[in-house]
């Protein structure tokens, strides 16, 4: 047989990529046990000529091009899905495929069984996991106005396959109604999982707009494959009418039987294993492999196998066991097989099988009227409910979303030999277009306008003693939670002054739909289980939140969750502070405590969050290093349960670490001290290096500087004394050193007795009393006495480290507490009368000589 013989295969088969068995002419199968795997190239075996080899090519091939136009599309914010279909496009016979030793050697048409049945196993697992993911009670809540947009929007398109029907080419063994039923489903359909990450990118996941696209899109994708179904069992060549309704009934009992045998026998699973407790290997093994069962029933029925596999994920109840099967499944299947299938899709897409002008006009066409048609059917029906028109506009551009569905769809469709290669060709590219402009399209025409809200209370030294403080709580993990509720409550909230917590949950955005469905299901489920391990973290979290709200008297707390990009973070929680008006963002640091007492690092991604925040925050902004403030010493009304310590230095930043220590001083189950470093005799000046050309005027500006903070510091140091005077609860005492090297000694000598440290950043402040601490600083975020406390501290000793916000508005300028040289400069240029008088254009003399020595950027 020569070397085919040696493979063990002979076939005179007509069919192309994906052709059945039963289309075969002729075929004879010397099998050779030596037909899988090579011998080696040493003893003349060419590995090309065997299967296994042939195989990790292609996979190897296959993630490579794609991940390769992942890294290429991903400044264009395209989803991952083009990249995977053109990657399969690329290595198919529109692009590598021409070359004929390429495709020979690496795809020949022998290796396209074994492709195409793994390929097919991904996507099984991938709708499997999608049906996990779908929850209905969310479906159920899903208000008339997203209902009708759902409905009115997949018209159009369905009128619009009947006009291309007349056109495109179709097989004569399927009815013109099966085609346009398949037709009108690939261009009415919206890809949820894609519309989802896309809101996120934009930023428009927790706006009333990307609550509404996710509500339709949901909806729309049911139908989708109620539709679908349908139609698959419609195409079944040479079935009868009498043999098509056995598979449309034959489906329904499937799904019953879904319904009332295998979702009962998973809660029977569930009750049998504790919700701490980890699942049974045996359990899990029975769901995964049942999957495959339920994809060999629908198969064998006449349905295609994944709508089995969509069933049973379906009736698997949310929870941890959802949660377990997901976090074990979705990013082997993600990253892995479902690749294989879009690579699949884009190997079938041949774009020379588009023949004459006349097709690629219809290509154009195509593409115009199923866009154009589904989003202005959109947006008459969101003018209708009296939505603006730019949101009406971009609702109708986000419906047109594309994705893995339709492709789903159009390879169901060419199996059944419902399209033709031209058709097929035609409709994988229609999908890749629409889906490719969605993002840039709507970055350019939808510009959500962010109200400007002025408000004076940005720090927590500012407001009033009995106003309210606004607080902005981000929240990484549960394990943030405790150390800062205990520091919530330790800030004593009372009825009179009350404390506003907005507690935000930071997830990571991924390639998983799951993570955005935690924005779209309310956080007031009725206590339906969580869809999956993030929302069921959220779920914790805002359930520990609103359990703490319950049992104070003083605190409101409202649930947030941001969901980004860990680059564009600080993006959300800036904006987030300033619409909700906060005076302080709490971040938890990024290490945490281990067993043995020591700090490692949960993610250095956080780190960078805290960075930016720090560079970008609208208010003033704390970072709480948790060394046992977790809330296992619960601050009581009748004893003293913390001990707090405020080192104060000089400068804005450790006066808004003294006022939050003064607040604290106010709860009576707290002991406050006060220590204050000064400057001894031998203490050195600051020390600036000068500008070559303006030398006597910034040296003369930052003694000035200092000299005034100084003063500032007095004033709030004496006016805290006199307030506090006969309150035994609250100590002050004053150290004496000459450098940073006493410095580091005055503090490493602290007695045990404090829990709790509170200090200023000091960002900005030049003072000989820390001169030398920053060159050995770890993380000189938290400022040198914050990086000190951190890093050479007991294990018992928390911290929080202060940093005030200064602003530029004339609200601002009001406030009493001005910040370091460089910012203060910033916010008094319309207030010069607030600068010691030096002579008219001193203010503007100095703000360009320091933007000569820290870069004008900063005033960019």
């Amino acid at each position: 047989m020569g070397s085919m013989g040696e493979m063990g295969i002979v076939s005179t088969s007509s069919g192309g990529l994906g052709a059945k068995n039963n289309e075969t002419i002729g075929m004879i199968v010397c099998y050779s046990p030596k037909m899988i795997t090579t011998s080696g190239i040493w003893v003349g075996s060419m590995p090309w000529d065997y299967s296994l080899p042939v195989f990790l090519l292609q996979i190897t091939l296959i993630i490579i091009t794609t991940r390769f136009l992942v890294f290429i599309l991903k400044p264009l914010r395209q989803p991952k899905v083009i990249s995977e279909i053109l990657g399969g496009v690329l290595l198919g016979p529109s692009v590598m495929g021409r070359i004929p030793k390429f495709a020979d050697i690496v795809f020949p048409l022998r290796s396209v069984l074994i492709l195409e049945t793994m390929a097919n196993i991904g996507l099984l697992y991938f709708l499997f996991l999608v049906g996990i993911e779908m929850d209905l009670y969310v479906i159920k809540r899903i208000g008339k106005k997203a209902l009708t947009i759902a409905i009115i929007g997949m018209i159009p398109p369905f009128l619009i396959g009947i006009s291309l029907s007349f056109f495109l080419q179709t097989s004569e063994d399927v009815g013109p109604g099966t085609f346009l039923l398949f037709l009108g489903v690939t261009l009415s359909v919206t890809a949820f999982p894609v519309l989802a990450r896309i809101l996120a990118e934009l930023k428009l996941l927790n706006t009333e707009l990307g609550k509404l696209a996710l509500s339709a899109a949901i909806i729309n994708d049911l139908c989708a494959w109620i539709l679908i179904s349908l139609a698959v069992s419609l195409a079944k060549t040479g079935a009868t009418r009498f043999a098509s309704l056995l598979v449309v009934v034959s489906a329904v009992v499937f799904v019953m039987c879904c319904i009332f045998v295998i979702r009962p026998a998973i809660a029977w699973i569930i009750r049998r294993t504790p919700e701490s407790s980890n699942y049974n290997e045996f359990y899990i093994c029975l769901i995964v492999s049942g999957v495959m069962i339920c994809g060999l029933i629908t198969d064998t029925l006449g349905t295609h196998p994944i709508f089995g596999a969509f069933v049973f994920g379906l009736v698997i109840p949310n929870g941890p066991l959802g949660a377990t099967i997901i976090d074990k499944l979705q990013d082997f299947v993600s990253v892995f097989l479902l690749p294989l299938f879009f690579a699949i899709s884009g190997l079938r897409t041949n774009i020379w099988a588009i023949h004459g002008s006349s097709t690629l006009g219809l290509l154009i066409l195509a593409i115009f009227l199923s866009c154009t048609g589904k989003a202005v059917a959109t947006i008459i029906v969101s003018v209708v409910n009296h939505m603006p028109m730019q949101e009406s506009v971009a609702l109708g551009l986000l419906m047109n979303t594309k994705g893995p569905i339709e492709i789903i769809i159009l390879s169901a469709g060419r199996d059944q030999k419902v399209l033709d290669d031209q058709s097929f060709a035609i409709l994988v590219i229609v999908a890749v277009i629409m889906t490719s402009i969605i993002t840039p399209v709507i970055t350019a025409i939808y510009k959500p306008a962010r109200p400007f809200i002025p408000y004076k209370r940005r720090t927590v030294q500012w407001p009033k003693r009995d106003a309210e403080l606004r607080i902005l709580a981000c929240v990484h993990t549960p394990r943030n939670v405790p150390t800062i509720i205990n520091l919530i409550d330790a800030s004593h909230p009372t009825k009179k002054s009350p404390i506003c917590v907005f507690a935000l949950h930071l997830v990571e955005l991924t390639g998983r739909s799951s993570a955005m469905l935690i924005v779209h299901n309310s956080h007031k489920s009725g206590g339906h289980p969580a869809l999956n391990r993030t929302q069921a973290q959220s779920d914790h979290i805002i359930s520990a939140f609103e359990n703490y709200e319950q049992h104070s008297g003083g605190v409101s707390v409202q649930p947030l969750t941001a969901i980004s990009r860990y680059s564009t973070m600080h993006e959300d929680i800036c904006n987030l502070a300033e619409d909700k008006r906060a005076s302080l963002i709490l971040l938890p640091f990024h290490k945490q405590q281990t067993l043995d007492g020591s700090m490692e690092a949960t993610n250095p991604a956080f780190r960078g969050i805290n960075q930016n925040v720090l560079a970008t925050a609208p208010c003033s902004v704390g970072i709480l290093v948790d060394r046992g403030l977790d809330g296992s010493t619960r601050v009581a009304a009748t004893e003293t349960t913390h001990h707090v310590a405020v080192l104060f230095f000089g400068g804005p930043d450790d006066r808004e670490a003294l006022a939050y220590g003064w607040r604290m001083a106010e709860h009576p189950g707290v002991c406050l001290t006060v220590l204050r470093f000064l400057p001894g005799e031998d203490a050195a000046d600051p020390v600036v290096e000068p500008s070559s050309d303006t030398r006597d005027l910034r040296i003369l500006t930052v003694i000035t500087d200092n000299e005034r903070e100084k003063k500032l510091d007095d004033e709030y140091i004496n006016e805290f004394r006199i307030k506090n005077t006969n309150d035994e609860s609250i100590s002050y005492s004053e150290k004496i050193v000459n450098n940073g090297e006493e410095t580091a000694a005055v503090v490493r000598s602290l007695d045990n007795t404090h829990d709790l440290y509170i200090v200023g950043r000091g960002q900005g402040m030049i003072s000989p009393l820390t001169a030398g601490l920053t060159d050995w600083s770890e993380c000189p975020e938290l400022g040198a006495i914050g990086d000190l406390l951190a890093s050479d501290m007991s294990e018992t000793k928390s911290v929080l480290v202060v940093q005030q916000y200064v602003g530029g508005g004339e609200e601002d300028n009001e406030m009493e507490t001005q910040s370091s040289p460089i910012r203060q400069a910033h916010c008094n240029i319309n207030s010069t009368n607030r600068w010691p008088s030096r002579g008219p254009g001193t203010v503007q003399l100095q703000v360009m000589n320091m933007q000569r020595g820290m870069g004008a950027g900063y005033f960019g």
